[in-house]
């Protein structure tokens, strides 16, 4: 086993000055941004960003936050939700594989794979059995992702403390314009809160490809803690624009 996730802090390091780390963090959106389009551009590799965490943990908060500057042709976002009649006739790695990255893009899984492991174990509607089948084809599905089609697998688990998760979850009946997002069911889920932790750890101990554990209480430091992790490991490819493959056959006094 790993480290303990709730013995690890939800909160930004001390000492850590707000508005600097934001100012960082947008320099690290425009660099993203020209990484991605240089892995565009080769179309060599892709990259795939698994956000799991508790409701209002900030999954959608840093897919604004640090992907907004990269083009919409070459990234996008998937959420998985419960599986449609057609999903649950099929294996549970059905629908999440048709959703993987093609090359020279980056895909975004707002939860993912990991939510059959997780909600469907909290509430018992899978056995213990099942859930060591389903690590076990995860594992493989992200080392095939990996393997064959040279795709960067990024996982990130969005660490929020229950006192600060109640006090997001008020916001969106106390303010108007977080109205929307309010859901009677995300307060029953936080009832089993400490399977949940649980759950997460187990998913994080089992996984072949490390998880990062992002502390996500202050959403200044968790933005920057991804796009700092995202961008170092893009960095780690040396990737460069491609040449042209031969000289153009055009006429340059049309």
């Amino acid at each position: 086993m790993g480290m303990d996730i709730r013995q690890i802090s939800t909160r930004a390091p001390e000492g850590l000055q707000k508005q600097v780390i934001k100012d960082k963090t947008k320099q690290l959106a425009d660099e993203m941004r020209e990484l991605a389009t240089m892995m565009y551009a080769n179309k060599t590799k892709s990259l795939l960003v698994v956000l799991q965490g508790m409701d209002s943990s900030g999954k959608d908060g840093v897919s604004k936050a640090v992907f907004s500057k990269v083009s919409p042709t070459i990234v996008s976002a998937y959420s998985f939700k419960k599986p449609s009649e057609e999903e649950f006739a099929h294996d549970f790695l059905w629908r999440v594989h048709k959703q993987a990255p093609r090359k020279g893009e980056i895909k975004l899984f707002v939860r993912s794979h990991y939510e059959d492991i997780l909600i469907q174990r909290v509430h018992n509607w899978i056995d213990e059995k099942r859930v060591r089948v389903r690590m076990d084809a995860i594992n493989a599905f992200e080392k095939l992702l990996q393997e064959d089609n040279d795709t960067i697998v990024m996982k990130f688990f969005l660490h929020l403390s229950k006192e600060r998760q109640k006090e997001k979850l008020l916001e969106r009946i106390e303010e108007q314009n977080k109205n929307y997002k309010h859901n009677d069911n995300d307060w029953q889920e936080r009832k089993h809160w400490d399977k949940y932790m649980s759950a997460y750890q187990d998913a994080i101990d089992r996984s072949d490809i490390p998880w990062h554990i992002v502390p996500s209480d202050q959403p200044w430091y968790r933005n920057y803690f991804v796009a700092e992790k995202v961008v170092e490991r893009l960095l780690s490819l040396n990737m460069l624009f491609p040449p042209l493959e031969e000289e153009p056959k055009i006429d340059l006094n049309v």
